[in-house]
């Protein structure tokens, strides 16, 4: 290690206020994705009329139970015992919820469900603002400077956040020019990827911002590719159809590309918190000689 001074924090986590509130709400969060999720398993045929939707949301659903549930769930009590790597997991899951809810809600316009999908985005997204504004953001870089691969990872966020971005766009002109529903993944990925575009730059530009956002925009784009294997691997069951061998294969491989900076970027944050934690150890000791 080079001999930059590492930070002496006050708290374990760098807030500057509770999040108790944010426990809450992410309580709710998990209530609802539970029970509509849960719902879309036991009345797939109600709730998704369209084969096609069908096929897609139900493999979604299990995903949503079985990964991206424990994900936000870990985080928040990782959070809860101070550790910031549970910080970004939580951040992260939200990510992701937001982006399943944007393409359930679009997938379903003027029914009852919309307002309920409508309802998870909205508390998502404010979710997710709302522990960005309580934390000591600064004091992340300070903590993170150095210790994570920055513009590695704002790189990847931006090349795929461009990518997608045309793919999404492309698909959307062409159903909307022939008079088709809008595609709802494709509307999500438009979103999505303006985002990543958009935490990528502020990362490169090592702002402090980005070091939250653009963590829990990775993970989200690493839990994506994990879902797309997932998806593939269970449409045999869901939709009676093949296994889509060759297109596993692309996606395992092109998820290397997050999981690669995702990996660096936890194991830069444990390594700097182990860090902060000896010396701040080191300190009392002496201070107490």
């Amino acid at each position: 290690m080079n001999n930059e001074k590492l930070p002496i924090p006050s708290n374990t986590l760098p807030l500057k206020r509770s999040l108790k509130g944010d426990y809450v709400l992410t309580f709710i969060i998990a209530l609802l994705m539970t029970g509509t999720s849960i719902a879309g398993l036991l009345a797939s045929s109600t709730l998704y009329p369209i084969e096609e939707l069908r096929n897609g949301f139900v493999t979604t659903d299990i995903i949503n139970l079985l990964f991206v549930l424990p994900l936000l769930i870990g985080g928040s009590v990782l959070t809860r015992r101070g550790l910031l790597v549970g910080l970004i997991f939580w951040i992260g899951s939200l990510f992701v919820i937001n982006y399943h809810y944007i393409a359930y809600a679009t997938a379903h316009p003027m029914t009852w469900q919309f307002v309920l999908y409508v309802t998870l985005v909205g508390f998502t997204a404010w979710a997710i603002l709302s522990l960005i504004k309580k934390i000591d953001l600064a004091e992340i870089k300070a903590r993170l400077k150095g210790a994570v691969p920055v513009r590695f990872t704002a790189g990847v966020l931006i090349v795929l956040g461009l990518l997608f971005l045309l793919r999404a766009g492309s698909i959307i002109v062409t159903a909307l020019a022939a008079a088709k529903m809008l595609p709802p993944t494709e509307f999500a990925d438009l979103l999505s990827s303006t985002i990543w575009i958009i935490g990528g730059v502020i990362l490169w530009q090592k702002k402090a911002l980005g070091y939250v956002v653009g963590a829990g925009l990775i993970l989200q784009a690493s839990v994506l590719f994990v879902g797309l294997l997932i998806y593939f691997s269970l449409q045999p069951v869901v939709a009676n159809t093949p296994f889509p061998l060759e297109d596993f294969i692309v996606i395992f491989f092109m998820g290397w590309v997050c999981y690669i900076p995702f990996g660096l970027f936890v194991r830069g944050i444990i390594k700097r918190s182990w860090l902060i934690n000896a010396s701040n150890d080191l300190s009392s000791s002496k201070k107490k000689e």
